[in-house]
């Protein structure tokens, strides 16, 4: 018995410092990845480039996501990570160049920044201390995602404001929550690839800006 309880304390120890490793990375590479978005978004902005459209969007989110996924493992995942982010960054330039040119538009996008960091913080924060299990939201993200994803394709093909504004704070929400899952699926083991999770959690938070500064946006007119 006494054998048994040695060998497990070093293999509980391994798998914590484990675990610490890829929250520690996870936060760095995060925070390098939305620097340098926030770079793409900047360059996009300033020569007022115009924004790719929502079909090449896609194509360019959904193939570097995959290409990512593919090279999770290896050094060319790091380049592919940086390759999605800052195209993403990219896309959100003529984005904020929209907003900025609406009447309060640099209150607006501060607005969406700030709210964007302090949940995301909040967020985090609380499930990196309390350490509670948010496994259980995994069906009802998936779910609440893909249907708000092909809502949010209606809105745009059928312009439709009304259900653009819901799928908006449905996005908000479920980004929220995201956020909770996937922290949470770091620090109890469930994702230990820390590209994959960084990924996630930039797509949360590039969601979560793009659908506060909507709805800020529609908020903030007469």
């Amino acid at each position: 018995m006494f054998r048994s309880q040695a060998v497990a304390l070093p293999r509980s120890a391994e798998s914590v410092l484990a675990t610490n490793k890829v929250i520690r990375n996870t936060y760095l590479l995060l925070s390098l990845t939305l620097l340098f978005a926030a770079t793409t978004a900047g360059i996009s902005f300033v020569f007022a480039l115009p924004h790719p459209g929502i079909m090449i969007t896609l194509i360019g989110y959904f193939g570097l996501l995959f290409l990512t996924a593919k090279l999770r493992n290896s050094v060319w995942g790091l380049v592919s990570v940086f390759a999605l982010t800052g195209f993403l960054g990219f896309t959100l330039g003529p984005i904020i160049s929209f907003y900025l040119n609406m009447p309060n538009g640099g209150q607006t996008v501060m607005l969406a920044m700030v709210g964007t960091a302090a949940i995301f913080l909040s967020l985090s924060g609380y499930a990196l201390i309390s350490r509670k299990d948010f496994s259980f939201m995994g069906g009802f993200l998936t779910a609440g995602i893909l249907i708000a994803f092909l809502a949010g394709l209606g809105a745009i093909f059928f312009e439709i404001p009304a259900l653009s504004l819901t799928v908006s704070a449905a996005f908000a929400i479920l980004m929220c929550g995201l956020i909770l899952y996937e922290t949470s699926n770091i620090i109890h083991g469930g994702e230990t690839n820390y590209i994959m999770a960084t990924v996630t959690l930039f797509v949360a938070i590039f969601n979560l800006f793009t659908s506060l500064l909507h709805l800020i946006g529609f908020a903030s007119q007469d």
